[in-house]
């Protein structure tokens, strides 16, 4: 007996991309109208503003790893287990979500059929792990969506002293993928925004925090644009993100923009992030 999904692709929804497991279907409109917001709706769909989701596909053989509370359906005969068994597990997987703004447990789906995820107005990127090269590939916090199971999940952390990155507004960790296999991140901005810059042992300085994910294989500290950090201030410019080392940065330059447009504060999922702040952080919001 198995179970058939009528009429999931057709005019309004359509695959616009394709990894591994993993299908990210795009609803060209909003059809559920009415004559108060169609105009709306209209100019939303015209402006790239629609509505994805991921079909993640199980064929027994394989296993998938989702954000918390990301399911909508589940078709076929699917088991889910969170892979905690104790108290210590739990305190683990509590303590990474802490430090990486991601959810505590992360579901883990096996079985024969398909797993719906719930809708998202952000944009979807499925990404190769190996293909980041063996540091793996690192994430800005919320950016996780889901795995496949032979991808591996590691906290890397910024590597300088906590006070200057904590007055950069940074987090103190982020998110690395190793292994090989597909990933699912959610963004704000869409892929044709991305910037790809390649190191080849040099450095990379970003104002703010516009890099969506790099290479595990690069040194990601927090430091002054100046020698002494009221020199900095002074500047304008406060602290920089610097990245060394050999590798990839995907940059968004209107990054800092998009987490704080109405769009993403009215249209977002339920595992949209509230956006850090760029730059200045906490320093520079007492500053102002």
């Amino acid at each position: 007996m198995a179970i058939q999904m009528g009429n999931w692709i057709n005019d309004n929804r359509k695959v616009i991309s394709s990894l591994g497991s993993f299908k990210v279907i795009e609803h060209q409109k909003d059809l559920s109208v009415s004559h108060l917001t169609a105009q709306n709706e209209y100019f939303l769909s015209q402006m790239n503003v629609k509505l994805r989701q991921v079909e993640i596909e199980l064929n027994g053989s394989n296993t998938v790893k989702t954000q918390a509370g990301a399911m909508q359906m589940m078709l076929g005969n699917i088991e889910m287990a969170t892979g905690v068994t104790g108290a210590k597990g739990f305190l683990g997987s509590m303590l990474k979500a802490a430090v990486t703004s991601e959810s505590a447990v992360k579901p883990e789906y096996s079985g024969v059929g398909q797993v719906i995820l719930e809708p998202t107005y952000k944009h979807i990127i499925l990404q190769d792990v190996s293909a980041w090269g063996a540091g793996g590939l690192v994430i800005e916090d919320g950016m996780f969506l889901a795995s496949e199971g032979s991808v591996q999940h590691n906290v890397v952390e910024i590597s300088n002293d906590v006070a200057t990155t904590l007055l950069s507004g940074e987090g103190l960790y982020n998110l690395c993928f190793t292994g090989s296999g597909a990933v699912a991140l959610e963004s704000y901005v869409p892929f044709e925004e991305l910037i790809e810059i390649n190191l080849q042992d040099d450095v990379l300085k970003i104002d703010g925090n516009m890099a969506v994910c790099w290479s595990g294989s690069l040194k990601l500290t927090v430091e002054k644009t100046t020698k002494s950090l009221l020199g900095s201030l002074a500047s304008g410019e406060g602290l920089v993100n610097v990245y060394r080392g050999t590798g990839k940065v995907w940059v968004s330059p209107v990054a800092g923009t998009k987490k704080s447009s109405p769009q993403t504060a009215n249209n977002g999922s339920s595992t949209d992030k509230d956006a850090k702040s760029s730059g200045g952080g906490l320093l520079g919001a007492l500053l102002g």
